[in-house]
């Protein structure tokens, strides 16, 4: 028995197609929704890590804060459901349980990878990886390109994908789990993947020069603005991010905004009167 796992709807829908078009290849699949390559890490083994970076999604997410009425007796929540621990519980329970994990050549899908391999070490020999890094496969009109999302890849080509299956080494474990304890201590605000499985940690604000620079003395659609540099990027970056972080541009007066500063589709930026470029913030030190 084999559980599929991969990170993205985008990834599970391709999986998914591949099944049909072979009895071998089908199982269970799982899919990780949390993109890994952006917000806080810090302890995120911990109970209060994971509440932290929850809190970041709803901020990302401008997601209301519920008003509590102080005088309403006090409802205990139900657990969320924790499909790591299911997993876990799973490979205790079912001994020909195996997990095959899918990884692109992107900064979402390594961080999920690393993530888990730092919580499956005592299940090694079971745990398996197919990651489809700098490798060649056919579009739809027969041309050799190499993808770096599953969801680029035509379900027929995860046929032959599936012979690069490999256990997780012993020195895998060790090695990669290290680097998820490195990601998390170093709680960078956004990692890029280098190539091969090497992330790189930047600052929050990495994008909101390039951000910046597509704006004009005209409103135009924050859609428009983030599409015009994510389609500079060899690695695509979250919509939902970039929007935010136009929407921290707007609050810092760096760009001016109407509409309502929601979805990337509900407002429109443009340079602020009188200002015609980014002005990088400078160290008051630097000019005494």
């Amino acid at each position: 028995m084999v559980l599929h796992i991969v990170f993205g709807q985008s990834s599970a829908a391709s999986l998914k197609a591949a099944f049909e078009l072979d009895p071998l290849l089908q199982g269970e699949l799982l899919c990780f929704e949390d993109d890994l390559s952006v917000g806080p890490l810090f302890i995120l083994d911990t109970p209060e890590g994971r509440a932290a970076r929850k809190q970041w999604w709803n901020q990302i997410l401008d997601v209301p804060v519920p008003v509590i009425d102080p005088e309403a007796p006090v409802v205990e929540a139900a657990p969320e459901p924790d499909p790591l621990k299911e997993i876990k519980g799973r490979l205790r329970e079912e001994e020909e349980l195996e997990i095959w994990i899918w990884a692109g050549q992107n900064a979402t899908d390594v961080c999920g990878y690393y993530w888990l391999i730092s919580q499956l070490e005592r299940f090694a020999g079971r745990i398996h990886l197919l990651y489809l890094n700098n490798l060649p496969f056919l579009n739809e009109k027969g041309g050799v390109f190499y993808p770096t999302h599953l969801s680029q890849i035509l379900a027929k080509e995860f046929l032959k994908a599936k012979k690069l299956v490999r256990a997780v080494s012993t020195a895998e474990f060790e090695l990669d789990g290290d680097e998820w304890r490195r990601l998390m201590n170093e709680n960078a605000g956004l990692r890029l993947l280098e190539g091969g499985k090497k992330i790189r940690g930047e600052a929050t604000d990495f994008y909101d020069k390039e951000l910046a620079a597509q704006a004009t003395k005209e409103f135009q659609k924050a859609s428009k603005v983030i599409s015009a540099v994510t389609g500079k990027f060899k690695y695509p970056v979250m919509d939902q991010f970039l929007c935010w972080r136009l929407k921290e541009l707007v609050k810092q007066d760096k760009l001016q905004a109407r509409g309502e500063l929601k979805t990337m589709k509900d407002f429109d930026v443009k340079i602020p009167s009188g200002e015609l470029e980014f002005e990088e913030t400078t160290n008051p030190a630097e000019n005494g």
